[in-house]
């Protein structure tokens, strides 16, 4: 059952959302909303979805009681969901294969996609493999540098790997070129969107594609503890793995939302991508949301020690949350992410995607200002095998 009936018919939440672009797109968004439309409640989609997931993906990904953390801390029971346990080691697959889905009904042969740390190039790529299809990453050339490993995971699948150089070498600047691409090629080419951000169909579809991580969460955690969190923490980008885990608990008031923003070197120094806390409404790839820009609208650079949070703008439903006041929205620095990163690894033998170390970070700041008998779920959105290098370079060690 929908917790609420957004977005509209036009893909606002409230002010946020619509479909910003070049009449050569309108077509195609059209026929993609059609085609959702069509398939998402049919059977044999329905069918074949839930089958990738368990058989392709492995789901349902297990919960986790980080049970020596939460002792050590002293305050509330954390609990993962360990999406680092996919296929291709993040949520990203989730959407990837509902996408693909509709790209063969809709006869389809080629896929583009865009990707900051490499995880929903990595995605794309496989499911592209899967059904024999043509791909095309879109990628930062800053983000080809810091991710190195998920470029040849990329091209080992298949695909051919863009190295962007505009503006700051990162996901926005990679975004663009893949709407360049889906401009001139729009014909014979679906253009997987890896987060809940885009022109409407998008933010809604993605969201509804990576709503069974928090279906599968509710189910487990009244299987496992008995009753659901009092929170649930997930780090925000463009907000994909949080929408994945926050929608189905929207209606249950008494489960407090909070989406982790990357605050980069502080919130105060301007290097950071905390669009949410730190931007303004405007206009970007499409949607009206919150924009990390100047007094002239124009978009600012910003700076993440994830290549995955990376990222000027934020879904427009995380926009809506946060006015509406049903999630709240925090931040978290650099230090604090790799710190939590390293405790997570000798604490609990698990290794998170900087991604994910925001909101550990986060259920880390909070734990102990709750009792005992409160339970904090965290979204494991990712494992940090692909961010061993950077991890690396802050620590100021050579591999």
């Amino acid at each position: 059952m929908k917790p609420y009936n957004l977005p509209d018919d036009s893909g606002h939440f409230g002010q946020y959302g619509g479909s910003f672009v070049a009449e050569t797109l309108v077509h195609a968004l059209d026929e993609l909303k059609q085609a959702y439309s069509k398939y998402r409640s049919a059977p044999d989609f329905q069918r074949e979805f839930a089958y990738e997931l368990a058989h392709f993906v492995g789901r349902p990904s297990p919960i986790y009681h980080a049970r020596r953390w939460s002792e050590k801390l002293g305050g509330a029971q954390i609990w993962f969901k360990r999406e680092d346990l996919n296929h291709t080691g993040a949520h990203k697959i989730n959407n990837c294969i509902g996408q693909i889905l509709l790209a063969r009904r809709m006869g389809k042969p080629r896929i583009i996609a865009e990707t900051g740390a490499g995880q929903h190039g990595v995605a794309t790529a496989t499911v592209a493999a899967r059904y024999g299809l043509e791909c095309v990453v879109y990628m930062g050339s800053e983000d080809v540098r810091r991710q190195a490993q998920n470029v040849y995971r990329m091209k080992l699948l298949g695909a051919q790997v863009v190295s962007v150089d505009s503006g700051s070498c990162t996901l926005k600047d990679a975004l663009n070129e893949a709407m360049r691409d889906w401009v001139t090629n729009v014909e014979n080419t679906f253009y997987i969107i890896g987060t809940v951000a885009g022109p409407h169909p998008y933010p809604a579809m993605v969201r509804d594609f990576q709503s069974v991580i928090g279906t599968e969460s509710i189910e487990q955690m009244q299987e496992h503890v008995g009753r659901q969190p009092d929170y649930v923490l997930a780090s925000v980008g463009g907000g994909s793995n949080a929408m994945g885990i926050f929608y189905p608990y929207i209606s249950d008031n008494s489960v407090k939302l909070v989406g982790v923003e990357a605050a980069g070197d502080g919130i105060e120094t301007g290097r950071h991508a905390a669009s949410l806390n730190a931007g303004q409404v405007g206009v970007l790839h499409g949607n009206r949301t919150y924009v990390i820009q100047d007094e002239n609208g124009q978009v600012m650079e910003t700076h993440s020690i994830s290549a995955g949070l990376d990222y000027p703008g934020v879904g427009p439903e995380h926009a809506w949350l946060k006015d509406s006041g049903r999630a709240q929205y925090v931040t978290v620095t650099d230090d604090e992410a790799l710190q939590a990163f390293h405790d997570c690894c000798r604490t609990e033998g698990i290794m998170p995607a900087l991604e994910s170390s925001h909101a550990i970070a986060h259920a880390v700041r909070l734990a102990p200002t709750l009792s005992k008998d409160q339970v904090i779920l965290v979204s494991l959105s990712g494992r940090g095998d692909k961010d061993m290098h950077t991890v690396a370079q802050y620590s100021g060690i050579t591999l």
